[in-house]
């Protein structure tokens, strides 16, 4: 599986922004899809993933109730929703398949990260 994420750029805070991650490949549908996130100078970190049906989804604390994962199966995207967006949102996200899991490790293919700037 190949990934490639797309939709970064500037936004001011309270905006809104919407990523998405082309795959590549016919099993798709059996991994869960993630996106992480990594801010300068700070370690990578976990933001959202859906499994593989898209029936189930875990968040992190921070993006909880402001981002929304979603997938389209039959055009082999997975896309994050960001509302309300704040300038710590502010990194590199990355798409990311793998096992429904929240730890980096458990993520096999990885997409080359767009950038999202959130101006205060």
């Amino acid at each position: 599986v190949q990934l490639q994420a797309s939709g970064g750029g500037l936004v001011q805070a309270g905006g809104s922004l919407r990523l998405s991650c082309a795959a590549s490949g016919r099993t798709f549908s059996s991994v869960a899809m993630g996106w992480f996130r990594q801010a300068p100078g700070k370690e990578r970190e976990f933001v959202t993933v859906i499994s593989g049906s898209g029936s189930s989804t875990l968040y992190a604390d921070s993006v909880k109730g402001r981002f929304t994962i979603s997938r389209d199966n039959a055009k082999n995207t997975v896309y994050l929703q960001m509302n309300s967006l704040k300038p710590e949102d502010t990194a590199v996200y990355y798409c990311a398949g793998g096992a429904f899991s929240i730890r980096r490790e458990s993520y096999v293919y990885w997409g080359q990260g767009t950038q999202v700037t959130v101006s205060s």
